[in-house]
C-alpha cells in the first residue's frame, strides 16, 4: 500500500476504499469537493465504479495508482470517486451522458463536467497507451482541458444541451401517451399477452437458454414473463424457453458448482465463462424466479439450487445481525476468477480415485476449458452420465457431493476475492422476496425466519427515527444517504411478501406507509416516479427510470405494489396502477427485454386479479399448501374474522373452527370450501382462465 491518503479515508464504501491511497487526489461527491471546481473554476473529473468491477480496478492498476498520471490528474481537475451502489442518481445522470457522447456506457465510468457539474465530455475503461482503438489516459485528460481552456464557451454549450437531452428523454414516458380507450372496452388484452410473448421468442437462444447475444445476462424479469405466460395459457414453448434458460445457468459456469450461488453474467452463449463478481441482487432474483419454476415442475436441480445459493450467502454475504452484503469482487491476487478455476493435475492430487469420473462430469480436461484453466460446468445431465458409466444415480450423486466438499474444503485455504460489506436497502428487500418465494416454495420455514430477520435489521438500523424515511445504505453502523425510489418500492413489496408467509398485518401498515412516502417525495407531473426524492438536492436533473436494468424498475415495482395495496384496502391506487401500466405498454409490446417486469403487471392485470382469503382458527395448513402452487396473478390474506374487520376482503366473513377458503373477485366471493385439496385445486383452476 502506497503512503498516499486522499480525501476517501474516512469514507465507510469498500470501493472508494479501495482507492483512498492513490495518489490522485479524490474525493467523495460532496459539498467540498463542488465548493472547489467552483472557486477554483476547474473542471471536474468524476470516475464511477463498483468494488467488483474488474475493469475497474484494472484502470486503477494502470493510471489511478501511476504518479505521474496522477499530477497530471490532480493539476487539471478536481477529481471525485462515486461508488455506483452508494449513488445509483449520479451514475444514472451521467451515465446518459455518456451514452448520449459515446453511444455506449459502463464501468469505470469516467464523466467530465464544468464546475456546476454538468457534464460535457466521457467514456468508459482508457487505456494508460493507445490501445484498443482507444486513445490513451493522459491524451484524453491534456485534451479535454485543453478543451475545457480554450473553447470554454463551446463546452458550457454541450453541457447545457446534454442536460436537456437527459430530461427530455427522462423515462420514456409522459403523459401524453396514455392511450385512449372507449368507455368498457378492456385495457389490457390477451393479444397483447401474445404480442410480448412473440417478442420475447424473437430473441430467444433455444439452444443454450437466455435471450440475445453474449454477453448473457439472466434476464429474470423475461423467464417470469414466460412463467406467467404458460400459467395462463398452457403455452409450453413458454415454460420451455423459461426452463431452458434457468436449466443451462445453472449448469453453466455462471452458477458456482462447488459453492453456491451465481456470477452476474456469462461473456459466452453457453453460460460457461462469467466476469466472476457475485452479487446480492443477481442471486435474490434467481432464487425468485427458481423457485417460481420449482412451484410449477418440482424439478429436483431447482430445489438443489434454491438450497446451495441460500447456504453461499448465508455463508459469504450475510451479516451477524441479519442483513446481506453487495457483493464479492471477481479478483484475487490481481486475477480474475482465480479463486474459483481449477486445473486438471489440482483435481486429481486431491480427489484421486474419484478424479476420473468427477472431471468428465464437470468438464475439467488436460488443457482446460478456459484460458487453461478449467471452470466447473454441466454438460450432461446426471441421470445420462450416471447411464454412461454403468453407475446408479444415487450412487454418482454420492461420489460427487464427496468430491464437491473436498474441493470446496481446498478452496476455502486460496485467497478469498474481497467482500463489499455495505448492505443495501433495495437489494436486500430483493432478497428478502427472494427468502419468501424459497420457503413458500419448498415448505421451509428456515427461511422465512432470514426474510423476517433482515426486514427487522432494516427496519431497526436504516430508518430515520420513526418515520417512513429510509437511508440507502449502512456500514459499520453508520447509515448514509436518502434512499432512493427502488429502496422504497422493493421494500414496500418485501412486506407484501412477508405478510403472505405469515399473515401478520403489521407488515401491510408497513407497505401501507412506504407506499404514502413514495406518493408524497417521488411523485412527478408525468404520472411516474423520480429515482431521487425531492430532499435530493445535490443532482443537476431528477430521473425517472422505467426500463428494467440489472435490477427491476423502482416505477414498475411500484405500480404492482400501487395494485396490490389498492386491493387490500380498496382505494384509488388500483386505477393509478392501471394508468401507470397502460402508459408504457405499448413500450412494453415493442421491447419486452426492457420491460418485463412491467409486462408480468401487464399479463396479470390482462388475465385478472382474484383475491383470496383464508378465514378461521388454524388457517396455515390451508395457507401453506397454496404458496407451495405458482399462482401469479393473487392477493392473499388469512386471518381469524375478528382480526381482518378493517380489511374490506377479510370483512363481514364468520369466524369458523375450522379454516375456509373463500375466492373472490372484485370482493364478490365463491361459496367457501373447508377441503383443503378442493379448495386449492378451486384456485388453481380458477386462475388458470384460457
Amino acid at each position: 500500500m502506497s503512503n498516499f491518503n486522499n480525501h476517501l479515508i474516512n469514507e465507510t464504501s469498500p470501493y472508494l476504499l479501495q482507492h483512498a491511497h492513490n495518489p490522485v487526489d479524490w474525493y467523495p461527491w460532496g459539498p467540498e469537493a463542488l465548493e472547489k471546481a467552483t472557486s477554483e473554476d476547474k473542471p471536474i473529473l468524476v470516475s464511477i465504479g463498483y468494488s467488483a468491477c474488474h475493469w475497474c480496478h484494472v484502470m486503477e492498476r494502470e493510471s489511478f495508482e501511476d504518479e505521474s498520471t496522477a499530477n497530471l490528474m490532480n493539476e487539471l481537475f478536481v477529481n471525485i470517486k462515486i461508488d455506483r451502489e452508494e449513488r445509483p442518481d449520479l451514475d444514472h445522470i451521467y451515465m446518459d451522458a455518456v451514452q448520449a457522447i459515446a453511444g455506449n456506457g459502463g464501468w469505470p465510468l469516467n464523466v467530465f463536467l464544468t464546475p456546476s457539474a454538468k457534464p460535457f465530455y466521457g467514456g468508459t475503461y482508457f487505456p494508460p497507451v493507445r490501445a484498443y482503438n482507444r486513445s490513451s489516459w493522459k491524451e484524453v485528460l491534456t485534451g479535454v482541458s485543453k478543451l475545457f481552456t480554450e473553447k470554454r464557451q463551446e463546452v458550457e454549450a454541450q453541457a447545457e444541451e446534454l442536460i436537456r437531452h437527459i430530461e427530455q428523454s427522462n423515462g420514456y414516458v409522459q403523459t401524453n401517451h396514455i392511450i385512449p380507450r372507449f368507455e368498457g372496452e378492456q385495457l389490457f388484452t390477451k393479444m397483447q399477452a401474445e404480442t410480448i410473448f412473440q417478442g420475447i421468442m424473437k430473441q430467444a437462444d433455444k439452444q443454450w437458454g437466455g435471450f440475445g447475444n453474449p454477453p448473457k445476462f439472466p434476464q429474470t424479469f423475461v423467464i417470469n414473463y414466460l412463467l406467467r405466460y404458460h400459467h395462463y395459457t398452457g403455452n409450453q414453448d413458454a415454460l420451455t424457453q423459461a426452463c431452458l434458460s434457468l436449466d443451462k445457468m445453472i449448469q453453466g459456469g455462471i452458477y458456482d458448482q462447488l459453492g453456491g450461488g451465481f456470477a452476474r453474467y456469462s461473456t459466452d452463449g453457453e453460460w460457461l465463462a462469467p466476469h466472476f463478481e457475485k452479487m446480492l441482487y443477481d442471486n435474490a432474483l434467481l432464487i425468485s424466479s427458481i423457485a417460481d419454476a420449482y412451484r410449477i415442475t418440482q424439478k429436483e436441480s431447482y430445489r438443489i439450487s434454491i438450497i446451495q445459493s441460500i447456504e453461499f450467502i448465508q455463508r459469504e454475504l450475510m451479516d451477524e445481525d441479519g442483513g446481506f452484503y453487495a457483493a464479492l469482487d471477481a479478483d484475487s491476487e490481481g486475477e480474475e476468477g482465480k479463486f474459483y478455476v481449477w486445473s486438471y493435475e489440482e483435481v486429481h492430487q486431491i480427489l484421486q480415485e474419484n478424479a476420473e469420473i468427477f472431471c468428465r462430469y464437470y468438464d475439467i480436461t488436460p488443457g482446460g476449458n478456459w484460458e487453461h484453466k478449467n471452470i466447473l460446468r454441466v454438460c450432461i445431465p446426471l441421470a445420462s452420465f450416471a447411464s454412461q458409466i454403468d453407475m446408479s444415480v444415487e450412487d454418482l450423486n454420492q461420489t460427487l457431493d464427496n468430491s464437491r466438499e473436498r474441493l470446496l474444503e481446498q478452496r476455502a485455504k486460496r485467497t478469498r476475492p474481497s467482500l463489499d460489506d455495505k448492505i443495501l436497502v433495495g437489494w436486500n428487500a430483493l432478497m428478502i422476496i427472494a427468502l419468501c418465494k424459497a420457503s413458500a416454495a419448498l415448505s421451509d420455514k428456515k427461511y422465512s425466519e432470514l426474510a423476517i430477520g433482515c426486514f427487522n435489521f432494516l427496519w431497526s438500523n436504516c430508518r430515520n427515527h420513526d418515520s417512513f424515511s429510509m437511508y440507502h445504505t449502512i456500514k459499520n453502523g453508520i447509515a448514509k444517504y436518502p434512499a432512493f425510489l427502488d429502496d422504497y418500492a422493493s421494500l414496500a413489496e418485501a412486506c407484501i411478501h412477508l405478510q403472505e408467509i405469515t399473515s401478520d398485518m403489521k407488515y401491510l401498515e408497513f407497505a401501507r406507509g412506504l407506499t404514502e412516502y413514495i406518493l408524497e417525495n417521488f411523485f412527478s407531473e408525468s404520472g411516474y416516479f423520480f429515482y431521487s426524492s425531492k430532499q435530493q438536492l445535490d443532482i443537476v436533473v431528477r430521473k425517472t427510470e422505467n426500463y428494467d436494468g440489472a435490477t427491476p424498475s423502482g416505477n414498475g415495482v411500484i405500480a404492482w405494489t400501487l395494485h396490490y395495496l389498492g386491493i387490500v384496502f380498496d382505494n384509488e391506487w388500483k386505477q393509478q396502477a392501471v394508468e401507470l401500466v397502460q402508459g408504457i405498454s405499448q413500450l412494453v409490446e415493442k421491447y419486452p427485454g426492457s420491460f418485463g417486469n412491467w409486462g408480468c403487471l401487464l399479463v396479470d392485470l390482462a388475465y385478472g386479479v382474484n383475491e383470496v382469503a383464508i378465514i378461521g382458527t388454524d388457517f396455515e395448513n390451508f395457507r401453506d399448501a397454496l404458496l407451495t402452487r405458482f399462482i401469479p396473478n393473487k392477493v392473499l390474506q388469512c386471518a381469524e374474522a375478528v382480526e381482518g374487520k378493517n380489511y374490506p376482503l377479510l370483512k363481514d366473513k364468520p369466524g369458523s373452527a375450522k379454516p375456509l377458503l373463500y375466492l373472490c373477485r372484485n370482493y364478490a366471493c365463491e361459496a367457501p370450501i373447508s377441503d383443503l385439496n378442493r379448495a386449492i385445486e378451486s384456485v388453481v383452476k380458477n386462475f388458470i382462465i384460457r
